[in-house]
């Protein structure tokens, strides 16, 4: 079987290829919209799966993954900043605080799909003004939902404790895409 990752995300590849699975990679064009009332928990599947729908040009014996994550602090969706005032304003929320990373994942086959999402509790020590402009100039967290990569200097000096699993909050949920992977 051939994988197709649909996604442009240099993490999500990484892992994907530490995995010790070959794919390629593919690009879907897709507006990520979510339905007004839909829960945080539910987001980050209804986006892969949006995604995976998307997608056209599945073939017999190909697996199209597909993933989206979504960052939480309480009811609030914190997606990827605009800009660096926006990324300011998400680790200011942000700072001293537990919230959840939910990454949904879509496997998907010419004649099934399955959808799982995966979910890690986050907890931030205090993070200072001086610091989060530091993180913000060098690290330029913009393609990064909730506006940083945990893999990066600020997941390394402000994260206190993690409950769920790393590559979760990393973008893709390894120990499902192996699981759901090894069992097509």
């Amino acid at each position: 079987m051939k994988i197709l990752l649909a996604s442009q995300s240099p993490r999500r590849k990484e892992l994907l290829s530490s995995l010790g699975f070959d794919f390629e990679v593919v690009k879907i064009d897709c507006e990520e919209i979510l339905p007004e009332n839909i829960k945080v928990e539910d987001s980050a599947a209804y986006l892969s799966e949006l995604k995976a729908s998307t997608y056209q040009n599945l073939q017999e014996g190909e697996i199209l993954l597909t993933a989206d994550t979504v960052v939480a602090n309480g009811n609030e969706f914190l997606g990827k900043p605009k800009d660096e005032n926006e990324a300011k304003e998400m680790l200011q929320s942000l700072s001293g605080k537990t919230h959840q990373v939910y990454t949904g994942i879509t496997i998907k086959t010419s004649d099934k799909t399955i959808t799982e999402t995966d979910v890690a509790d986050v907890e931030f020590d205090e993070i200072s003004e001086e610091e989060i402009d530091f993180y913000i100039k060098n690290y330029k967290p913009f393609d990064k939902a909730g506006s940083y990569g945990i893999q990066e200097w600020l997941g390394m000096s402000k994260i206190k404790k993690i409950n769920g699993s790393f590559y979760t909050i990393m973008g893709l949920p390894t120990h499902l895409v192996y699981k759901i992977l090894k069992e097509l």
